[in-house]
């Protein structure tokens, strides 16, 4: 696990709140931010797991 799963999972976390957040309220916009967030949080998570890769990968060599 790197910096990048950890920023992944925050923002996921974070996004889930504000779609909540949005959808109680019926504020579009922040449910929508929310549901960017949660995306930006996944892509954070594949850099994490592809820098996990290489690593893996050069270190076996």
């Amino acid at each position: 696990m790197n910096n990048e799963h950890v920023k992944g999972a925050a923002e996921k976390g974070e996004g889930k709140i504000k779609e909540a957040a949005g959808h109680v309220t019926g504020d579009r916009k922040l449910e929508n931010d929310g549901k960017v967030d949660q995306v930006k949080g996944t892509v954070h998570s594949a850099v994490g797991d592809a820098k996990d890769s290489a690593k893996e990968t050069f270190q076996r060599r």
